[in-house]
């Protein structure tokens, strides 16, 4: 067992140095790496750790692998899914901030249509739902928990909108949400203030008023923006 550990340990810090590396360009897209045997010496590690390695790397999409032949760097670009955003967002161990603001501007635009698609699809308990957690938000919870209303506010508001696409790509950012969680805290930061906000979110959905709800949800998306960017300066 401890073996198995330290090997995964290994096959990580493989994986990120290898990420990086992709993602930085280092290794350009169409671009030969060398080969596993070259890699495992390089790096001083064994081949098992190196092809679990790239077997992740394969899994997402960055690399090609085909026996017999070289492997060879894939355009993350038009090639990586959802799964690549953590990478893209954390590469060079620091926050790369354009691509926060890429996500950040896709976030509040999916919100809003979310919302406005909610506000005209929602069952009752999803409209009593997303009250009662804008409610919990105005009783000035602490940070942690207030964080955690706030994605379990936009879940809701997600699945009432009925749209598995933008349901599969809020689970695809939870992980990244909450393992970075002291990043983001600024996004529910001040719940008293911005508690309004998820209220008349929510009651614009209770009513069916497609175009308030998403209005709502765009000023308050937009607030988050603004107060994440600025405490990140």
């Amino acid at each position: 067992m401890v073996q198995a550990i330290r090997r995964s340990l290994v096959s990580d810090e493989v994986f990120r140095v290898l990420c990086e590396d992709i993602l930085s360009g280092t290794y350009e897209q169409g671009e030969k790496l060398p080969t596993q045997r070259r890699l495992a010496a390089e790096l001083g590690v064994n081949m098992a750790s190196v092809r679990e390695a790239v077997k992740r790397l394969e899994q997402l999409r960055l690399v090609d692998v085909r026996h017999g032949d070289a492997m060879r760097v894939r355009d993350w670009r038009s090639d990586g899914g959802l799964d690549v955003i953590a990478h893209v967002l954390f590469r060079a161990g620091g926050l790369d901030k354009e691509t926060l603001r890429s996500l950040l501007e896709a976030r509040r635009l999916m919100l809003s249509e979310a919302a406005r698609l909610a506000a005209e699809r929602r069952s009752e308990d999803q409209a009593r739902r997303l009250e009662e957690l804008a409610d919990r938000m105005a009783e000035k919870p602490d940070p942690e928990s207030a964080q955690a209303l706030d994605f379990a506010f936009m879940s809701e508001l997600v699945e009432a909108a009925g749209n598995v696409v933008f349901v599969l790509i809020l689970n695809s950012i939870r992980e990244l949400y909450f393992s970075r969680a002291e990043i983001f805290r600024a996004v529910a930061a001040d719940p008293a203030e911005i508690a309004p906000l998820y209220r008349r979110a929510a009651r614009a959905v209770r009513a069916k008023a497609p175009g308030r709800a998403a209005g709502a949800v765009h000023d308050l998306a937009a607030l988050q923006e603004r107060r994440l960017t600025e405490a990140l300066e």
